[in-house]
């Protein structure tokens, strides 16, 4: 009997002590859900729009004006044009997006993001990007490089419509171009030309 005492007393102080942990916590650091290799489609009238990918994402939720999800492995958006062809992609290594109040959305992407737009052959690479959705906007207000074609820029700062069609450089400094056709003429001189010399 007093065996069986010490065994209640026990488990009674042990789930005292768990429960004095558990009051501890802070929930908010802890997501609601997580979800692995996630991927979303979003379709209009049956023509593809938007893909998602992410390894992992976590969704958090603490009341009802606070709501995110994360996606700190990584994310990758490919965006498609009215033939239903890719046109645009974003990757990024770490990406948050937010619930805005009366349904607005705002999407955050950080760390080495790269946009292409795959119609134009234009890439252009900045630590962080911003997109809402409802003004169908990208931006950022780091340094970022832009290729094309036709050449090379770089500067701070650049806004564009969301599939990265009409992308406009803020404040552009130190840019190269690239030369498609150089007329530059070069003459080798064949007599005094020196060639590889031979082993002895």
């Amino acid at each position: 009997m007093a065996t069986a005492l010490v065994a209640v007393a026990f488990v009674v102080s042990s789930c005292k002590g768990n429960l004095s942990e558990a009051d501890v916590l802070d929930l908010s650091v802890i997501p609601l859900q997580t979800v692995e290799n996630m991927f979303y489609v979003q379709s209009e009238n049956g023509q593809l729009k938007m893909r998602v990918e992410a390894p992992l994402m976590e969704v958090y939720n603490h009341g009802d004006t606070v709501s995110y999800e994360l996606f700190p492995r990584g994310l990758s958006v490919y965006a498609y044009s009215d033939d239903g062809s890719l046109e645009t992609t974003i990757t990024s290594q770490k990406a948050r997006h937010d619930k805005l109040g009366a349904g607005g959305e705002k999407w955050s992407a950080f760390g080495h993001v790269i946009i292409r737009n795959v119609a134009k052959h234009e890439t252009m690479e900045t630590d962080t990007l911003y997109w809402d959705q409802q003004a169908h906007e990208i931006w950022t207000d780091c340094y970022i490089k832009m290729y094309s074609p036709s050449g090379i820029m770089q500067g701070y700062g650049m806004r564009s419509d969301e599939m990265a069609r009409n992308s406009i450089l803020l404040s552009p400094f130190d840019n190269s171009f690239l030369i498609e056709k150089d007329t530059t003429v070069v003459i080798i001189d064949s007599v005094n030309f020196i060639g590889p010399m031979l082993k002895k």
